[in-house]
């Protein structure tokens, strides 16, 4: 269940960006985007909920403080604070990040628009995650102070916190949890689809709103209708200072009302935005957020230029750096600051999520439906040597629609897997059960030159042939070419060697540098040949994964099915993966279809990495035992005075 199931991840060859609509990041981090129960990185949830009862207000079924999708939830009704924060940690200072897309607008759940980043800091949600369980697979009430479900998972209940409050007071209602949903489903066409299962949404008392859903049987429904964004329905229906009415459906500059920790302070569309803390914030000393959001200011710096923003880190003009690019992790961090450590260096294992990063043609587009093309593809791509000239060796291969996690699929089929499969053997080709999935193996001339003729081997099988050294269809005489859509001119370090062996078998490349609202633009209306994409995914998968491969979203724009994949197996499968009954199961279907991806070969796997790799100036505190799925900066992280005055001195 990827948190929200809203995060158009795209991401360039050798580095990575999520342009908006942003979506989920790992939990513990202030997101990019449009909200805190919006965005989160992206990974969440799936199979089982237990926790102890609240109030008896009713035998069955019970009300529940703390909802956990696998087992029971860790921390029991009336806990303090997480375990892995500082309940006592300090508060003051600023927290400078960098941002590297623009932003027009502060409305935080249109699909249309680049909203600001850190708009999650001033929202709330019903419900919210644990950074010490499972893929954050745990939740505990905070707007809803408990929830409730039946067996079937055929409705649920939240009710609200009454001490819930907006920043200018007013209380939060469950007027303006159905309000919310409403908007949410109706201006946001992702969104519409994640939720099309819910039926309907009502208030059945003044604290108390019941989710309906279309069938029963669904476990996450129950759990992801929790995540939603809750917005304040008497400002937005207000008016703004100036008389003019205010419009939920519109993009603005005004900075809204919210629930959160923060508010906006100061704003300068795309360039800057500047979050102050809430002195009166309602949940300051709420279990779920002691010793979190201790900076007095989190600021967010527009860098359109990665070479630009990489040179203000160094000059100072921003505290925290992750760094994706491995090629600049490898060469670019040796600077004065680093040597006489002012900047720390630090990776931190990332145990949260998988993902699966490729070069993923448009299948929309006649001539990548061959299997064989796409397969073809696969064998030009010399990763190895790629990896080891352009990022220091540091990636490792992609070999699953979920690297990195125990749900990636490995040796043939046995057991609950095998089972699942042969329910679509006649769909599904036949090597999914007679052969491993492997990459094609580069790294020296030889591989190449073998990999090399492989691929036109299997364009000729496909109906094309070489014709004075240019590629075409046997048919039409066409030539085969593919244009590479992209937004950041680093990408070039990696594509440029994909795109010369794809010339020496007589493939045209063209390379189409684009700023990144038009890449936007053109990744979700599908007019593309072929782009670097990446999947966002959780230790628990599930609705989201119609999303990403189902048929009904391959032909909606803003879906995330962004290859355009069509597979009646594929759609069976995932339903075995969101109706899983318990977690073997859930392990069994997930190697299931990503098998049958896999062999489907619908992308060009690129690479991965299981590291975060972070550089920061050294002017902050952490509590002595982190989070096992999160670093948690700066959420959980503090000002640190004496450190900041160690930094001063060498400066």
């Amino acid at each position: 269940m990827t948190r929200r199931g809203t995060d158009i991840a795209m991401t360039s060859a050798m580095t990575s960006v999520t342009p908006p609509p942003a979506g989920r990041v790992r939990a513990g981090r202030l997101r990019r985007a449009a909200l805190a129960p919006f965005a989160l990185a992206a990974v969440v949830l799936a199979s089982s909920l237990l926790a102890g009862p609240v109030a008896a207000q009713q035998s069955e079924p019970a009300w529940r403080s703390g909802t956990a999708l696998t087992g029971e939830p860790k921390y029991a009704e009336g806990f303090s604070n997480f375990d892995y924060v500082n309940p006592d940690a300090p508060k003051g200072g600023t927290v400078r990040l960098a941002e590297s897309t623009g932003f027009d607008t502060l409305n935080p759940i249109l699909s249309k628009g680049n909203p600001a980043p850190g708009l999650g800091l001033m929202y709330d949600s019903l419900f919210e995650p644990a950074l010490d369980e499972m893929d954050i697979s745990a939740e505990y009430g905070l707007v809803a102070n408990a929830m409730r479900y039946p067996d079937d998972y055929a409705w649920v209940e939240y009710r609200l916190d009454p001490r819930g409050r907006w920043h200018d007071g007013e209380p939060i209602t469950t007027e303006d949890v159905v309000w919310s949903f409403r908007k949410l489903i109706d201006l946001n066409p992702s969104q519409g689809f994640y939720y099309r299962h819910v039926e309907n949404v009502e208030a059945v008392g003044d604290d108390v709103v019941r989710f309906t859903f279309d069938a029963p049987g669904n476990r996450e429904l129950p759990k992801i209708v929790g995540q939603i964004p809750i917005l304040p329905k008497h400002w937005w229906e207000g008016k703004a200072p100036d008389g003019t009415q205010r419009d939920i459906s519109r993009g603005t500059l005004e900075p809204p009302l919210g629930s959160g920790p923060y508010r906006v302070s100061s704003v300068e569309p795309g360039r800057y935005i500047v979050y102050e803390r809430v002195k009166d914030y309602w949940a300051k000393d709420h279990p779920v957020r002691k010793g979190t959001y201790n900076f007095d200011q989190v600021r967010y710096d527009v860098f359109l230029d990665s070479a630009v923003e990489m040179e203000a880190f160094k000059g100072d003009q921003y505290d925290f750096r992750e760094e994706r690019a491995a090629s600049v992790w490898a060469k670019a961090y040796d600077f004065p600051a680093v040597r006489d450590g002012r900047v720390v260096l630090e990776e931190f294992v990332n145990r949260a999520s998988g993902r699966m990063q490729a070069y993923v043609p448009n299948l929309r587009r006649e001539k990548f439906q061959d299997p064989r093309v796409r397969e073809a593809l696969n064998y030009a791509f010399d990763f190895e040597t790629t990896n080891e000239v352009v990022s220091a060796g540091l990636h490792k291969r992609i070999d699953s629609y979920f690297a990195g996690t125990e749900l990636a699929s490995s040796g043939l089929p046995r057991g609950k897997e095998l089972e699942i499969l042969e329910t679509v053997r006649d769909e599904v080709p036949p090597e999914v059960f007679t052969r491993p999935y492997e990459n094609p193996v580069g790294g020296n001339p030889k591989n190449v030159r073998a990999n090399l003729r492989e691929a036109v081997k299997l364009f000729r099988e496909a109906g094309y042939g070489l014709r004075n050294g240019t590629m075409v269809n046997e048919k039409t005489g066409e030539p085969f070419t593919i244009e590479f859509l992209y937004f950041d001119r680093s990408s070039e370090r990696g594509l440029l060697p994909y795109t010369r062996n794809l010339e020496s078998i007589g493939i045209k490349s063209v390379l189409r540098l684009v700023d990144v609202p038009q890449y936007i633009n053109r990744i979700n209306s599908r007019d593309f040949d072929m782009a670097t994409l990446v999947w966002g995914q959780s230790l628990s998968p599930g609705n989201e994964q119609r999303d990403f491969w189902g048929s009904e979203a391959a032909d909606r724009p803003q879906s995330r099915n962004y290859a355009g994949i069509k597979n009646p197996a594929v759609d069976k499968l995932i339903e075995r993966v969101i109706y899983a009954k318990d977690r073997e199961e859930l392990v069994a279907a997930t190697h299931a279809l990503d098998r049958v991806l896999l062999w489907n070969h619908y992308v060009v796997p690129q690479f991965y990495s299981d590291v975060d790799r972070t550089a920061r100036w050294d002017r902050f505190g952490h509590p002595e035992n982190l989070p096992e799925f999160s670093h948690g900066f700066p959420s959980i992280w503090w000002w640190d005075k004496e450190r900041a005055a160690r930094v001063a001195a060498k400066g």
